[in-house]
């Protein structure tokens, strides 16, 4: 038996079909007044991403500090972490967080073998 995703004791269709003030209250604090300041920017953003799944096209943006809404969920945002742009698949735990804490701006540092002069010892090591 799979169990139901609930967020704060509401459904997803539930959810999906609330205003966006409506799913401010649901949220923590700082997100419900970030989201209650952007709330056209938000609606500017999904209108956008209608369009653009419409005519077949990749969802981009820099909008890294956008609060992820229901209407949100299943698609695929292409996330700008500073170089590229990071392909993110939205589900439901997302809800309330932030688009850019999922495209992550730092790699992994990967270290090589070190070369000639690298150390001291290896400097007066013939190139032979």
């Amino acid at each position: 038996m799979v169990k139901e995703f609930t967020y704060r004791g509401r459904s997803l269709e539930e959810l999906k079909n609330m205003d966006l003030r409506e799913f401010a209250k649901l949220l923590p604090s700082r997100e419900r007044r970030s989201l209650l300041r952007q709330t056209e920017l938000v609606e500017k953003f999904l209108k956008r991403c209608e369009k653009k799944i419409m005519k077949n096209k990749n969802i981009r943006t820099h909008l890294r500090q956008l609060i992820i809404v229901p209407k949100m969920i299943g698609l695929t945002i292409h996330i700008h972490n500073g170089k590229e742009f990071v392909p993110i698949k939205i589900n439901e735990e997302m809800l309330g967080h932030r688009l850019g804490e999922f495209a992550m701006t730092r790699k992994k540092v990967e270290h090589g073998a070190p070369g000639i002069g690298a150390t001291r010892s290896s400097a007066f090591l013939s190139v032979k």
